[in-house]
C-alpha cells in the first residue's frame, strides 16, 4: 500500500507540474489588460473634445491608435455599482443582483449603506475568470470589491462615516493583509472611498502605478470617482468638469505609461459607466407619499434622515427615475393609491416626469425584479428628497444620471488601445454587457454564465 501511495503522489505530483507548466506557459502568452474606469465621463468628452474646449492628449490617442465606441448603452438604472458590476460581469443587474447604489433601505436604518460588499453579486467576474487561468489580479477602488473573490492585491471602495478613522476600515479590508500599510511606506497616506476630489484620484493613481510596478497584475482594475461629483455639483461640461477632464487625461497617462512599463504590450481600456446630463429642479416625491399615509415619519432619523417608523408603498431611489417598491407585494389597495399619486403628477408637465415604466417592461430590461413601476423624471429634472413644500423646486447647474439606457445622454465610453488592438477602428454603439466578455477574450479566459459576444477590436 504504501508503494501505491508513493507512487500516486508521484504522478499527482507529475500531473500538478504539468498543468503549472501549460498555466504558465499560456499566462506568458497573454498580454496584460488594464481597465480603468472614469465614472460619468460621456463619450464626447473625448471624441468631441475641440468642441467641449478639451485638451485631452491621451485620450484622444485612442481615436487613431486603438478602438473606440461611439457610445455605450448601460442597463436599468443607469447608476455607478449596477453599471460597473455589470462591466465586470457582462450581466444585467437582475442577474448580478446590484440594483442600485444604495441598498434598498425604506425606514432608513441602514445608514445610507451601499452595495459594497462582493457577496451582495451573484455573477461570475473578470477577476474570478482570469484567477482560474492563472493570471494575478488586482484592484484598485472599483465598486462591490469587498472581499470579492479572485482578486490577489486588492483596495476596495468602501467607506462609513467618511471620517480619518475610515482609514482603519480600508486597511482592515484590503487583501492581502497589510497590503494598504506596505503602500503607504512609500506612497504616503491613502484616501477613503467617500473622497472623490480629483485630489484623491491623483492618490489612487499614484497608488496605481505603484501597483503594477510591484505586482505586475495581468489584468488591473481601477475606478476614478472625481468627475462623476463635479458634474453632480455643476453640470457636465461645466468649466469644473473640464477642469476635471483634463486632469484625469494625464492621470491617464501615467496609468498607461506604467502598464507598458511593466509589459510593453499591455492592452489599456477605458470605459464609464453612465452619461450624465445637466439638471435645475429636483422633483419631490416623498412628500405626496407622506400626506397619503403610504410612508410615515417620527421626526429625525441617523445623518439627518427623517425616522420612518413604517411605510406601505415608497420609492427606491436611482438619481433620475425611482423604483416603486410595496411592502406586502399583495397589498393591490397601496399599489392602487401610489400609482394614482405618481400618475396625477405625471399628468402635469411642470412636475417633471417623463414616463412611468410599467413592472413587466421595466423586468424585461433587467432592472429592479421587486419593482411594481419606474419613475422616470425628464433629463432637466432629478429626483429630491423633501418632504414638505413644493413637488418641483430649483436645483441650478447640477448634473445627474439613472435615467433609461434609451437616453443618448446616458450612454458611457469605451476604448482600448494596445497590442492587437487595430488603430482607428470605431465600433459604433455597443452594449456595456459585451465589456466583460472582451475581457475575459483579451485574457484567454473566459466567464462562466449566458453572456454576449466579446467585441472585436482586430
Amino acid at each position: 500500500m504504501r508503494c501505491r501511495s508513493v507512487f500516486s503522489s508521484a504522478c499527482l505530483l507529475f500531473l500538478c507540474a504539468t498543468a503549472c507548466f501549460e498555466i504558465a506557459c499560456a499566462a506568458e502568452a497573454r498580454h496584460s489588460v488594464v481597465m480603468i474606469s472614469i465614472d460619468g465621463m460621456r463619450p464626447d468628452y473625448v471624441t468631441k473634445a475641440a468642441s467641449h474646449g478639451l485638451q485631452l492628449p491621451n485620450l484622444r490617442r485612442f481615436l487613431t491608435e486603438g478602438a473606440y465606441a461611439d457610445g455605450v448603452v448601460g442597463v436599468v438604472p443607469t447608476l455607478t455599482y449596477p453599471s460597473h458590476t455589470t462591466m465586470v460581469t457582462g450581466v444585467a443587474p437582475s442577474v448580478h443582483g446590484i440594483y442600485a447604489n444604495t441598498t434598498f433601505d425604506p425606514l432608513f436604518k441602514n445608514q445610507i449603506g451601499w452595495y459594497w460588499y462582493a457577496d451582495m453579486q451573484h455573477a461570475d467576474t473578470v477577476w474570478q475568470a482570469a484567477h482560474r487561468h492563472g493570471i494575478i489580479t488586482a484592484n484598485l477602488n472599483w465598486p462591490v470589491t469587498v472581499d470579492a473573490p479572485g482578486i490577489d492585491f486588492n483596495l476596495p471602495e468602501y467607506w462609513r462615516a467618511s471620517t480619518p478613522d475610515d482609514q482603519n476600515l480600508l486597511r482592515a479590508l484590503a487583501r492581502p493583509l497589510g497590503l494598504q500599510q506596505q503602500l503607504e511606506a512609500s506612497e504616503g497616506k491613502y484616501v477613503d472611498g467617500n473622497n472623490t476630489t480629483v485630489e484623491a484620484d491623483a492618490v489612487r493613481t499614484k497608488y496605481a502605478v505603484a501597483m503594477l510596478r510591484r505586482f505586475h497584475p495581468g489584468l488591473f482594475t481601477i475606478h476614478l470617482s472625481s468627475l462623476d461629483e463635479t458634474e453632480h455639483e455643476t453640470s457636465p461640461f461645466s468649466a469644473a468638469s473640464n477642469k476635471d477632464m483634463e486632469a484625469l487625461d494625464a492621470m491617464v497617462g501615467a496609468l498607461r505609461d506604467a502598464a507598458r512599463a511593466a509589459d510593453p504590450n499591455a492592452i489599456i481600456v477605458i470605459v464609464s459607466d453612465h452619461g450624465f446630463v445637466r439638471t435645475d429642479y429636483r422633483v419631490n416625491l416623498y412628500g405626496p407619499l407622506l400626506r397619503a399615509g403610504l410612508i410615515t415619519i417620527g421626526g429625525a432619523g441617523p445623518l439627518g434622515t427623517p425616522n420612518f417608523t413604517s411605510w406601505k408603498a415608497t420609492l427606491w431611489p436611482a438619481g433620475g427615475a425611482a423604483a416603486v417598491m410595496l411592502h406586502d407585494r399583495n397589498d393591490i389597495a397601496s399599489l392602487t393609491v401610489i400609482m394614482k399619486i405618481l400618475n396625477d403628477l405625471a399628468a402635469d408637465p411642470a412636475n417633471g416626469i417623463l414616463r412611468i415604466v410599467p413592472a413587466d417592461e421595466l423586468h424585461a430590461m433587467g432592472g429592479f425584479p421587486d419593482a411594481r413601476a419606474l419613475v422616470v423624471l425628464k433629463d432637466d429634472y432629478q429626483l429630491g428628497y423633501a418632504f414638505t413644500g413644493p413637488v418641483v423646486t430649483p436645483a441650478p447647474s447640477t448634473g445627474m444620471h439613472g435615467y433609461l439606457p434609451s437616453n443618448p445622454e446616458m450612454q458611457s465610453a469605451f476604448l482600448a488601445m494596445g497590442k492587437g488592438v487595430a488603430p482607428g477602428l470605431r465600433l459604433g454603439i455597443v452594449d456595456m454587457r459585451r465589456i466583460a466578455p472582451t475581457i475575459g477574450d483579451l485574457l484567454g479566459a473566459r466567464l462562466f454564465g449566458k453572456l454576449q459576444g466579446p467585441l472585436k477590436l482586430h
